[in-house]
């Protein structure tokens, strides 16, 4: 209703002044033309592109500007810049990536007291890196197929449909953050959350169980599997 009251006032202007009113006007993705490029802010993105060859006919092409959140930087990690994102509450940016920060720290402390008190053989498979550690972590929770409920004469079944991987991404991030939430009152969340990722890390705990139970009920609804297409 809104737009076709402002269609309706742009037409009853002027020419110069629509084509000036129009100029103005945003329309989503369509600041730039179609033959601006994606700035590409990561190093080994640009050594692949130069190995393909790519980055002669790329050299004097227009670019978009980067978007906030990319960064150049060899410490950022997109996947837990969203991490961060999912955390966060009413806004508060910095009291999430501190949560964060400090569940690498625990994770970081747990490790290398586990690196210490192990012998010279056990030290060598033993992981310190807590971003290491976070992505083979996401990788164990990772759902690739989850019930969805479907009304069909009356009936609702739970479907099984498989997820795209930006779906099980985020399943799985929120899954670790509600086990890490699930906690006595006397520890702290980064504690609790640390043990989370630690414990899936080594493809086991709440989390894993909670997607192979998931897997399992999947498994068991597979006679409903037709009505997705029904």
């Amino acid at each position: 209703m809104a737009a076709y009251k402002l269609g309706s006032m742009i037409d009853c202007i002027s020419k110069p002044y629509k084509r000036m009113i129009l100029q103005k006007i945003q329309v989503r993705h369509g600041r730039y033309p179609a033959t601006f490029i994606d700035a590409v802010p990561k190093k080994n993105d640009l050594e692949e592109l130069q190995k393909e060859g790519v980055m002669k006919e790329l050299a004097f092409s227009p670019v978009k500007a980067a978007p906030n959140d990319l960064s150049s930087s060899l410490f950022r990690d997109s996947v837990i810049n969203h991490f961060t994102n999912i955390v966060m509450r009413k806004g508060q940016k910095k009291l999430a990536r501190e949560l964060v920060e400090e569940t690498f720290v625990a994770i970081k402390r747990t490790q290398l007291a586990k690196f210490h008190a192990s012998s010279a053989e056990s030290k060598l498979n033993i992981e310190l890196s807590p971003r290491n550690i976070f992505h083979r972590a996401l990788e164990n929770c990772k759902p690739i197929i989850i019930l969805t409920p479907i009304k069909r004469g009356g009936m609702t079944y739970q479907v099984p449909v498989p997820v795209t991987p930006k779906q099980s991404t985020f399943i799985a991030m929120k899954w670790l953050i509600e086990a890490g939430k699930n906690k006595e009152r006397t520890v702290h969340f980064p504690e609790q959350l640390s043990k989370e990722i630690l414990d899936a890390f080594h493809n086991q705990g709440r989390v894993v169980k909670q997607k192979q139970d998931l897997h399992k009920q999947c498994e068991a609804n597979k006679a409903f599997a037709h009505y997705r297409w029904s």
